[in-house]
């Protein structure tokens, strides 16, 4: 599994009108709706229903929301690069700017679990996240993201 294959280059945003919890899950709904061609009400509920499990904040200033979404027939991602970091409940109390959304299909068990290991993996190098907070274009950031798959598949 790669991170290129579960993340489009037009589902990475850098936004900076985002100032809540709330407001960020719609962010990451109108990616899901405008690249995955999912409904974006149902993706909101279903991701807000995941955060109340547990927050999906990780900690130093990374998040990575995810949730099973019927009728999805593979596992799809949204990456957002906040300006501000917003409160997201995240394990260290610490607010967060780098999300990385994964939405599985509704049985998808061991891919989700892959995908999640891998984007977390990804999201817990400090020189990764360094970068993306370097930068705030979209293309930019998708090659950063990209490349360090790249990467990881060459070590």
């Amino acid at each position: 599994m790669d991170i290129i294959n579960l993340l489009k280059p037009e589902a990475v945003r850098s936004v900076s009108t985002v100032s809540s919890k709330k407001m960020l899950m719609h962010a990451m709904a109108d990616i899901a709706a405008n690249v995955h061609e999912l409904d974006p009400e149902t993706t909101v509920r279903a991701l807000q229903d995941r955060e109340t499990l547990g927050p999906t904040g990780v900690g130093h200033g990374v998040a990575l929301p995810h949730a099973r979404i019927a009728g999805l027939d593979e596992v799809k991602a949204a990456f957002i690069r906040l300006e501000k970091p917003i409160d997201f409940s995240a394990v260290d109390r610490q607010p967060v700017d780098l999300f990385f959304c994964l939405l599985a299909p509704e049985n998808a068990g061991v891919e989700h679990l892959k995908a999640l290991a891998l984007v977390s993996r990804t999201m817990r190098d400090a020189s990764i996240c360094a970068k993306l907070r370097a930068n705030n274009d979209p293309e930019t950031l998708y090659a950063i993201i990209a490349e360090t798959q790249r990467l990881n598949q060459a070590a």
